[in-house]
């Protein structure tokens, strides 16, 4: 009897994580799309200089960084691929959804640039288990060269 309400706390959190994961990611992509739609007229790019017919007037470090967490229904899954092996989906948009609020953060910390020019993302895995392999969150940082121009 005992083992049986373990495997449906088990079954319960795994659909609990399921569905508040689903409905913050959609949340959050939802609201990337919006500001990404603001911020379009800043370009950010990886050249790494300013092109030659440019002359900047102002310029400037900007940096945007993130930390998301990933839902235990993805953790979950993410285990199953990891068995037998594959491309590990559940992080794929955990990853897609922290590099984009990154440049966005990074946009949104100099509204006025006209350009932000060598573009540079860097990821880092944050963990909360002490089991080796698994991931908790992830952080992401962004950095560039904010720039106006005559």
């Amino acid at each position: 009897m005992e083992e049986l309400i373990q495997l449906g706390f088990f079954a319960g959190l795994l659909m609990l994580g399921y569905f508040w994961g689903s409905v913050n990611e959609r949340r959050h992509y939802h609201s990337i799309r919006r500001r990404e739609k603001k911020y379009q007229s800043v370009p950010a790019v990886s050249f790494k200089s300013v092109p030659a017919n440019i002359e900047v007037k102002t310029s400037k470090l900007v940096i945007g960084s993130t930390v998301i967490s990933i839902d235990y229904f993805k953790r979950f899954m993410a285990v199953l691929y990891n068995l037998v092996g594959g491309r590990l989906k559940p992080y794929e948009s955990l990853l897609d959804r922290a590099r984009r609020e990154a440049i966005l953060r990074m946009k949104q910390s100099s509204p006025k640039a006209q350009l932000i020019i060598n573009v540079r993302v860097e990821t880092a895995s944050i963990s909360k288990s002490s089991r080796k392999g698994t991931v908790g969150s992830i952080e992401v940082l962004a950095y560039g060269t904010a720039i106006n121009y005559k």
